[in-house]
């Protein structure tokens, strides 16, 4: 008991030291106002207390102070302490087989798990010899009796020690695993976040590129020296709906990052309904665009891969303003047979006019970050030269239920 309430302070240097005055102090109250409580092995049945018993207790008592930073050390001085009363004493007192008892139990409970079996075998082992010694020079029922002793001396303190022991390797193993738990959780999170900053970069150019890109083509044109007034004027008119449209659309990318409430509900995500206000934007960009849906009629599709869909015509038809301004495109929508995959085909052919040198328009990821978007819906495309021009050819699936990440992808739309 007095082991167990000084486990509880585990801060304290002179704890041990305190442990062994107390099991000091009660080993000689219990000498002086108990003293039949004792084993006598030879010599008279004397219960007065005599400065050889009080040593061997002392003895005990010093090793308690080992009990934890030298628990081997101390159930050592301990055995000493209680092997001195049947070989020098003639009788081992109550006091010294309780110290005996803590500093077994702390020899158990403390030191390296190594240690602690080979203390707990060496222990049992003495346990069966000295009971299989009382066997067969005692006879069977002293032996019972003297086994009986040496399970509440040794025993007890010994199993009551295993069991701590236990628990407390089963707590430290439970508590690596949980921080190894958060560790994990910890490096999924900043993976999941570099996720979201790559998706989110992809998104703004998707958004963002295509229009401005026009805008500053434009802005351009309206800047020639000689330039019509009333061109001029449709060409800033242009400007603004684009620049209208880059905020709405930069708006509703905003507030997918933070938490609106109902009065700003998030817009829907692009479709393949909306192509037409595309191509719109890139004929008033210079283009001459042809838009040929050959999709089979009740044809659905997941509202990711249309999402996936328009990105492509999107930045399609805005490297065609950036790399072949006043060019002929082509737009090619097919399905074939219900329920086969989604083809796209968006083929530009040379520029007509001079290429822009307005600053940012001439780098970009776009393609890159189709690539990713192409790939994330289990589709696949394909860019590169095509005679005089540039040709992009992406394939998408059409089925619901062939791809886990479409609806995270919708969310990032």
């Amino acid at each position: 008991m007095i082991s167990f309430l000084a486990d509880r302070d585990e801060g304290s240097p002179w704890r041990d030291a305190g442990v062994a005055l107390t099991w000091f102090a009660l080993g000689v109250l219990l000498l002086w106002g108990l003293p039949e409580l004792r084993i006598t092995w030879w010599g008279p049945r004397d219960t007065a207390v005599t400065a050889a018993s009080v040593l061997v207790l002392a003895v005990g008592c010093a090793g308690v102070v080992l009990r934890r930073v030298l628990a081997p050390v101390g159930l050592a001085i301990g055995t000493v302490a209680l092997l001195a009363g049947p070989l020098w004493v003639g009788g081992t007192d109550i006091g010294t087989i309780a110290v005996f008892t803590d500093l077994l139990y702390c020899a158990v409970v403390y030191p390296p798990r190594r240690t602690s079996r080979i203390i707990a075998v060496t222990v049992g082992l003495a346990i069966a010899g000295l009971a299989l010694a009382s066997l067969v020079l005692q006879g069977t029922r002293l032996a019972a009796l003297h086994l009986l002793n040496l399970v509440l001396i040794v025993g007890v303190p010994l199993l009551w020690g295993t069991e701590v022991r236990r628990h407390r390797d089963l707590a430290v193993a439970e508590r690596e695993r949980a921080e190894e738990a958060a560790r994990a959780a910890e490096r999924e999170r900043d993976a999941a976040v570099a996720a979201e900053r790559a998706r989110m970069a992809r998104d703004l150019h998707d958004v963002v590129a295509g229009r401005l890109s026009a805008i500053a083509l434009q802005s351009e044109a309206a800047l020639q020296p000689g330039a019509d007034p009333e061109l001029v004027r449709r060409v800033l008119g242009t400007v603004r709906e684009s620049g209208v449209a880059a905020l709405g659309e930069m708006r509703t990318m905003i507030g997918l990052l933070r938490d609106g409430g109902p009065a700003d509900p998030p817009s829907a995500p692009a479709r393949l309904s909306d192509l037409d206000g595309l191509v719109d934007d890139a004929r008033h960009a210079g283009l001459t665009v042809r838009l040929d849906d050959e999709r089979a009629a009740g044809t659905e599709l997941p509202a990711a891969v249309e999402l996936t869909a328009y990105r492509i015509v999107q930045e399609s038809l805005t490297n065609a303003i950036k790399h072949a301004p006043g060019s002929a495109v082509r737009v090619r929508l097919a399905t074939g047979r219900a329920g086969g995959p989604l083809r796209i085909e968006i083929g530009n052919g040379a520029a007509t006019r001079p290429l822009a040198r307005a600053p940012g328009t001439r780098a970009g990821t776009g393609l890159a970050g189709l690539a990713e978007r192409a790939a994330a819906v289990g589709g696949t495309i394909d860019a590169g030269p095509d005679g005089d021009g540039w040709a992009v050819r992406a394939e998408l699936p059409s089925g619901r239920g062939d791809h886990h990440d479409m609806e995270n992808e919708l969310r990032l739309g």
